[in-house]
């Protein structure tokens, strides 16, 4: 592949965390040599909003003359010539979310965009459009690489993995870096020292140690005794989100009962589901926490480069959501063979997990793609037997999109484990099909 004057796609350009891909861009650009950033999306008011964003990130950066940037809702412009397509589509976006959400809260049950029937219903909205994406792609730009970020990661990858099984494309979540950020920032660690083991389904694992080279040695005793203790706080860009703050108290909560893995905090919605429901508003979820926040911030920041106001503008948190997915790019690009925790296929990785699993475990990136990590130790049974249940259920409901079968979906959401029983499954899936017409495969 070439190595400089590369053009970099963002699909769902129009996403409110298309700015901080552009910065980790910007901030990168040494290690990786772009010309041309191209978003692309199915939303005009959207896409048109983050050109402008974009846009005047790049003069404020003083590289307006040195890159293009191109916006445009055609896939033939938009992936003809890439070398890198950065996945981020939201199939139905945030009004849909909202749904997913409300709709199982009205059951008693998790409402939620990744979690539970609500990510069921995510999944079987985005699995059509994901496989067509990558289509675009092989067809305008057959040697690009897809760093891709779109929700739900396992289901997403499960069903490209049936239909291109050799894809370049390499899925990867944020949410072990917000952990490891997180645990490092409330108790004096540097990050950057750890090599940690983690292993499950994408918002659904556990640390099984973290080796810091530092003080040469695994650092999870001391990281359990102080989560036991003292809990987590929430970032102060988070900290008038009170959702953040019940997440983190959620994770050690869990540590505590669990005693001997750092859990991801999204376990909460499988082993508290009452719990977390309990605290959830079903006439204001996140989603219209996120429409009347972030979203609405962003819409005023374009009317803001439109009317030229004279003023700080961009009014964005940046953290390290797209520092990660660039610095994968980096890492293929300069065959640096980076870290990361990657969703992949099983194969052996977790010894004692049914190999055709989409598991999220560590994983070196290089120039020929993902070398997984083989743990080479077996899993609890605790963990595994939920790990199975999930994974079942997951590819169950892959199943049910690629056969267009109820049956399939009907034993996809009952066996998910946030519903208690087959009769609520059944309820929320048949309004699911309604509200989700037009998205969903018709299933008979």
């Amino acid at each position: 592949m070439k190595t400089r004057n590369l053009k970099i796609v963002i699909a769902g350009g129009g996403s409110t965390y298309t700015p901080g891909i552009v910065q980790a861009l910007i901030k990168s650009r040494e290690k990786l040599n772009f010309n041309e950033i191209c978003l692309y999306d199915i939303d005009e008011a959207r896409i048109e909003d983050m050109y402008l964003i974009v846009k005047y990130q790049l003069e404020s950066e003083g590289l307006a003359n040195e890159v293009k940037l191109s916006s445009t809702l055609d896939p033939e412009k938009a992936f003809t010539k890439s070398d890198f397509v950065f996945s981020q589509i939201r199939v139905g976006g945030m009004k849909m979310r909202e749904v997913d959400e409300k709709i199982p809260l009205k059951y008693g049950i998790v409402g939620q965009e990744t979690c539970g029937l609500g990510g069921f219903s995510y999944g079987l909205r985005t699995i059509g459009e994901i496989i067509k994406l990558v289509g675009y792609i092989l067809k305008y730009a057959p040697n690009a690489w897809i760093l891709n970020y779109t929700n739900p990661e396992t289901i997403v990858s499960e069903a490209v993995r049936r239909v291109y099984p050799n894809i370049r494309m390499i899925n990867a979540c944020d949410m072990t870096i917000s952990i490891e950020e997180t645990i490092a920032r409330d108790y004096g660690y540097d990050r950057k020292n750890w090599i940690p083991i983690y292993y499950g389904l994408n918002h659904f694992g556990w640390y099984h140690s973290i080796y810091d080279i530092s003080v040469d040695r695994d650092i999870m005793p001391e990281i359990l005794e102080r989560l036991k203790s003292d809990g987590l706080k929430a970032a102060d860009f988070n900290a008038g989100d009170k959702t953040w703050q019940e997440a983190w108290d959620m994770l050690a909560k869990i540590s505590t009962n669990f005693p001997g893995a750092i859990p991801n905090n999204y376990l909460e919605y499988y082993l508290y589901s009452e719990e977390t429901v309990e605290k959830m508003n079903p006439e204001y979820t996140r989603a219209n926490m996120i429409m009347d926040g972030r979203e609405k911030r962003t819409k005023a920041m374009a009317n803001k480069i439109r009317q030229h106001v004279d003023e700080k503008i961009l009014d964005f948190n940046f953290g390290e959501h797209g520092q990660y997915i660039v610095d994968m790019a980096v890492s293929i690009l300069n065959n640096d063979h980076g870290r990361y925790m990657l969703i992949v296929e099983n194969k052996g990785a977790i010894p004692n997990l049914r190999d055709d699993a989409m598991v999220e475990v560590p994983a070196y990136v290089g120039r020929n793609g993902v070398e997984p990590i083989s743990l080479r130790f077996d899993i609890p049974d605790f963990h595994k037997g939920l790990m199975e249940a999930q994974n079942a259920s997951e590819k169950l409901l892959v199943d049910a999109y690629f056969e267009k079968s109820y049956n399939k979906a009907l034993q996809a959401f009952t066996l998910n484990q946030t519903v208690p029983n087959a009769n609520i499954a059944k309820d929320v899936l048949d309004e699911f099909i309604l509200a989700n017409k037009g998205y969903w495969p018709e299933l008979n």
